[in-house]
Order: structure tokens, then C-alpha cells, then sequence
């Protein structure tokens, strides 16, 4: 069995991909991760621009800075850290109840069912009201700015070296999904 590096084999089977400015045949892998020397992580190569075009690099920044995206964001944190602090105080108490208060946890609630069994269930009903809640809110408040913000920003990057391939790759022959 032959042992190829990778490179002789991708460019055979994807043509020559970097005559078209694929970020991915440009950038070697070598060097991640890795130490220079002195035991200091290598520094990573910065991003190649071409003068008078913007990069990808500096789209995506431009698009985090926005006001769009800094209102997505802040709709996923307005529910998402309220929902984690509750279910997760929820859990411990279960938890806590479970271990320091036997008694409690004993005590029977109908027949053989006892507290700490309709505690645990209700674990399991709270995970899932969660999810439904998640759910909801990301179709309701944030998937479709969101799904704006991806198409402006492929617009803004469709013009860049490289991301024509990839675009048009991910989207097939006819531009959709």
C-alpha cells in the first residue's frame, strides 16, 4: 500500500485547484499546532489580500460588528442564559435533594412512586420542554435574520477568490440547496 502526503492526491483528483485561489491547497497544514523552537506555539501565517479588495476575513468582521448580528446574538443570550441558569439550578436541587434529604425523597406520592421518582421524571420533561422552548424561540426571534445575515454576507463574499468555488460547490449547478 502507497503512502501518500495528501497533496499529489487531492490536486489529481480535484484538478488544479490553485490556479482558482482555493484558501485550502494555499494553506499547508504544517506549523499547527506545532512549537517554533523556543517552545512558544507557532504563529499562525496571516491572511494574503489583494490591495483595493476586501477579504473574507475582513467581511466576516464587518458583519460581526453589525447591528443585525449583534441583535441575533443578543436574542440567543437573552434566552439562552436565563433558560441554562434555570434548568441548571433545577438539576443541582435534584441532585442535592437527592442526596441530602433521603427522607424527603422517600416519601411516597402515589403507591410504589415516590418524590424522587416524579423528580426524575420530571428531569427528563423539563429536558424536553426545553428543547421545544429552544426550538420555538430560534424559529420565532432568530432564524430569519439570521439566514438574512448568511445571504448578505455570501453576496459580500461572493466576489473574493476562492469563495466562488466553495459557494458554488455547497449550493450546486442551479444556486440552490
Amino acid at each position: 500500500m502507497e503512502k501518500h502526503d495528501g497533496r499529489e492526491t487531492a490536486q489529481s483528483r480535484t484538478g488544479d485547484r490553485g490556479a482558482i485561489g482555493d484558501p485550502w491547497y494555499d494553506a499547508l497544514a504544517s506549523g499547527w499546532g506545532e512549537l517554533d523552537g523556543s517552545g512558544a506555539p507557532a504563529p499562525a501565517a496571516p491572511a494574503q489580500s489583494v490591495p483595493g479588495q476586501r477579504s473574507a476575513a475582513g467581511i466576516y468582521l464587518e458583519v460581526q460588528r453589525s447591528a443585525a448580528f449583534q441583535e441575533v446574538r443578543g436574542r440567543y443570550r437573552r434566552f439562552v442564559v436565563p433558560a441554562v441558569a434555570v434548568f441548571f439550578t433545577w438539576y443541582v436541587a435534584y441532585v442535592v435533594a437527592a442526596t441530602t434529604a433521603p427522607d424527603l425523597m422517600a416519601r411516597p406520592v402515589a403507591g410504589a412512586v415516590n418524590v424522587a421518582m416524579v423528580a426524575g421524571l420530571g428531569q427528563f420533561a423539563s429536558t424536553f420542554l426545553l428543547t421545544w422552548l429552544y426550538a420555538r424561540h430560534a424559529r420565532l426571534r432568530r432564524d430569519r435574520p439570521a439566514l438574512e445575515l448568511r445571504w448578505d454576507t455570501q453576496e459580500m463574499t461572493r466576489g473574493i477568490a476562492g469563495s466562488t468555488s466553495m459557494n458554488g460547490s455547497a449550493r450546486g449547478e442551479g444556486g440552490q440547496w
